[in-house]
C-alpha cells in the first residue's frame, strides 16, 4: 500500500533539515517522501477521475514496470487513507513509485525471501478488513476497478508482495546503520545555538500494580473444561467449532483458533515450546501462559513452520480475590504516604508487574523507549490520571481491565517533571541520539539510491522525461 514518508534530508537546506529532524521523533519505514515540487518542474496535476489518456508503460525499473494507471491507483490509495492529494503532482507520484520499484528489485537481487503463504495471510486480513469497511467483496472489486474476484486477488497479491519486498529492503538498509557517541556529540555540536530545538514539557511516571490472585479451584475448573474439549475432539467433535464457541482469544476466535508460526514468531515461550513439541494431528494437554490456559492442535507441519489451532480459557477472578487485591493496594498507598516505604521500594517488593518492578515502577515510553512522556503526546487516560498530581502525591487506587478481561489495580505517581526547554546534550541525550541516528539513516538511504540507480536498468518514457525528479532517475 502507498504511504507518504520522510523526505531525504540531503535535498533540504541545513535549517529546514534540522527542523524536520527535531519535529519527527519516529523514523518511518520508508526514508523518502513525495515532496512538493515547483509547478515549473513537473507535469500539471490531473486527478484520476479526469484522466482520458490511454494506459501504457511509462517507466521500467529492473524487471518492474510502471503503468500510467499505476499513478491513478496511487492517488486512489492515498485518498482512501484520508490524505489529501491536491498538492501531489504526477511527477512526484511517479518518483515515489520508482523508489518502491527499486527497493523491490534490489530485494530480489539481494535474495530477500518473502514467502507466498505470508502474503496470502496478509491479503486475507486486508481483504476481510476492506469488506468490513466497504460492505461487500463486489464493492472492493469495483473500488479497485477489476472485473472478477480472481483478477483482483491476483493483482492485490502482486501489490502486497512487492510492498513487502520493498519494506524488507528498506529495513535491511536502515538496520545496518548505527551511531556512535562521538557521532551524536558531533551531530549536536554542528547545530547553531539559534537553531536548537525546544522540547516540550515532559514527565516521568511510576506505577505499582496489584493483580487479583486466581484460586486453585478456578484454575482447575478451566483445566477440566479444556480436557473435556480435548476428549470431545478426539471423539470426532470439531476443534474449529469449539474454538469459535469457547476460546477467549479475540485474535483467533473467529478463525477457529488458527495461527501459522515458526520459532521466530513472537509468541510467549511456553506456547512455542508446547507447539513445537507436538506431532502433526496431536492435541496438547492443557498448559498455562500469562494469558490463561490453552490446548493446541497441530494441523500441519511444513519444515520449520506449523499450522495450529488453539483454545484459550481465562480463569475467573472471584469477588474475594478482587476485594483482597484492592485492600492490598490501599494498604500500600497508606504505607507510602506514612513514609514507611518509598514508592520505588514498594514497586520493587510489592508490585505484581514484572516489566516495571525491577526499576522501581518507572514506566517506559513505548514511542521513544526512554522514561519521559511529552505532555502533548501522552496517552489521554494516563495524562488525566497524573497531570494534576503534586510532587510526591500518589493517585487513589485505579481499577483497570486489559483486552483479555483481566482486572488489576494500580497506583501512579509523577517522579520527575521537565519543563519546556532548549535542547541540552546531557539532559536530552536519548532524543539527540535518536535524531542523529535518523539523520545517518536518511543519508544511508540517499547513498543507497545513488549507487543502485547507477547500476540498475531504468527507463522513463514520454512526457515523464520532463519531470524534475528528486533522485537521478534519468541518469543525467
Amino acid at each position: 500500500m502507498m504511504t507518504i514518508n520522510i523526505k531525504n534530508s540531503r535535498f533540504l537546506n541545513t535549517k529546514t533539515a534540522l527542523i524536520v529532524l527535531f519535529t519527527v521523533l519516529a523514523f518511518a519505514a520508508n526514508a523518502q517522501e513525495i515532496i512538493k515540487e515547483k509547478p515549473t518542474d513537473s507535469i500539471k496535476v490531473k486527478l484520476p477521475q479526469s484522466r482520458q489518456k490511454i494506459d501504457g508503460i511509462i517507466a521500467t525499473v529492473g524487471e518492474y514496470m510502471v503503468l500510467d494507471s499505476d499513478i491513478d491507483k496511487a492517488y486512489l490509495e492515498i485518498s482512501s487513507q484520508g490524505n489529501s492529494i491536491k498538492d501531489i503532482t504526477r511527477c512526484q507520484m511517479l518518483g515515489k513509485l520508482l523508489e518502491d520499484k527499486l527497493y523491490a528489485h534490489q530485494a530480489i537481487q539481494d535474495s530477500i525471501i518473502v514467502k507466498d503463504d505470508e502474503i496470502k495471510k496478509m491479503m486475507e486480513d486486508r481483504i476481510n478488513y476492506m469488506v468490513e469497511q466497504i460492505g461487500s467483496m463486489d464493492k472492493v472489486i469495483q473500488y479497485y476497478k477489476k472485473n472478477t474476484e480472481e483478477e483482483f486477488k491476483t493483482y492485490f497479491f502482486d501489490v502486497l508482495k512487492e510492498n513487502k519486498l520493498a519494506e524488507d529492503m528498506q529495513k535491511k538498509i536502515i538496520d545496518a546503520v548505527e551511531v556512535t557517541p562521538e557521532e551524536v556529540r558531533s551531530f549536536f555540536k554542528k547545530i547553531p545555538f539559534t537553531e536548537l530545538p525546544v522540547f516540550g514539557s515532559e514527565m516521568e511516571v511510576s506505577q505499582i500494580v496489584v493483580t487479583p490472585k486466581i484460586t486453585e479451584e478456578e484454575k482447575q475448573k478451566v483445566i477440566d473444561k479444556l480436557k473435556g474439549f480435548k476428549k470431545d475432539i478426539q471423539g470426532g467433535a470439531s476443534f474449529f467449532s469449539k474454538a469459535v464457541l469457547y476460546s477467549e482469544d479475540p485474535g483467533s476466535r473467529s478463525t477457529g483458533g488458527f495461527y501459522k508460526m515458526t520459532r521466530k514468531t513472537p509468541f510467549v515461550k511456553e506456547f512455542k515450546d508446547v507447539a513445537f513439541s507436538l506431532a502433526e494431528g496431536e492435541i496438547s494437554e492443557p498448559f498455562e501462559t500469562e494469558f490463561g490456559y490453552h490446548i493446541i492442535y497441530v494441523e500441519k507441519i511444513r519444515g520449520q513452520e506449523i499450522d495450529l489451532r488453539h483454545i484459550l480459557l481465562i480463569p475467573k477472578v472471584s469477588d474475594e480475590s478482587l476485594k483482597a487485591a484492592k485492600e492490598k493496594i490501599v494498604l500500600i498507598k497508606k504505607r507510602i504516604e506514612d513514609k514507611e516505604i518509598t514508592f520505588a521500594d514498594a514497586a520493587r517488593t510489592l508490585s505484581d508487574e514484572k516489566e516495571t518492578r525491577a526499576n522501581g515502577g518507572v514506566l517506559i515510553n513505548p514511542k521513544t523507549q526512554d522514561t519521559r512522556f511529552e505532555l502533548t503526546k501522552m496517552d489521554p487516560t494516563l495524562y488525566s490520571n497524573v497531570s494534576n498530581l503534586k510532587e510526591g502525591e500518589v493517585t487513589s487506587p485505579l481499577g483497570e481491565e486489559d483486552q483479555t478481561g483481566k482486572k488489576k489495580f494500580k497506583l501512579l505517581t509523577v517522579t520527575n517533571r521537565i519543563n519546556e526547554h532548549i535542547a541540552d546534550y546531557a539532559q536530552d541525550y536519548i532524543k539527540i541520539k535518536n535524531l542523529a541516528l535518523k539523520e545517518k539513516q536518511i543519508k544511508a538511504i540517499g547513498k543507497w539510491f545513488d549507487e543502485k540507480i547507477k547500476e540498475t536498468f531504468i527507463k522513463i518514457n514520454g512526457e515523464y522525461r520532463d519531470c524534475a525528479f528528486t533522485n537521478n532517475w534519468l541518469k543525467k
